[in-house]
């Protein structure tokens, strides 16, 4: 199985939909809190060249937050992504 990790803060409402999408698929994940934690944020800045949350990586690649995952899932890419 992928290892699966998401970037996110508490007050961030597509973070809540990108943990639910992911529980949903019950695929196992690594949640990454950067509310209060600025090198956290600087490490997702870094390795995803975006600036906002959630940012979610399938095996350290990107593949962009919310909106991009629902994409890949509605176009059976994230299934291939995670391998099923």
């Amino acid at each position: 199985m992928p290892q699966v990790k998401i970037y996110t803060t508490d007050w961030c409402p597509y973070c809540k939909g990108a943990l639910a999408l992911l529980r949903a698929k019950s695929i196992d994940f690594e949640e990454i809190d950067v509310t209060h934690d600025p090198e956290k944020r600087a490490e997702m800045e870094q390795l995803s060249h975006r600036l906002t949350v959630p940012q979610i990586f399938i095996d350290g690649k990107p593949i962009g937050g919310y909106d991009d995952a629902r994409i890949l899932d509605a176009t059976g890419e994230l299934d291939k992504l995670l391998g099923r």
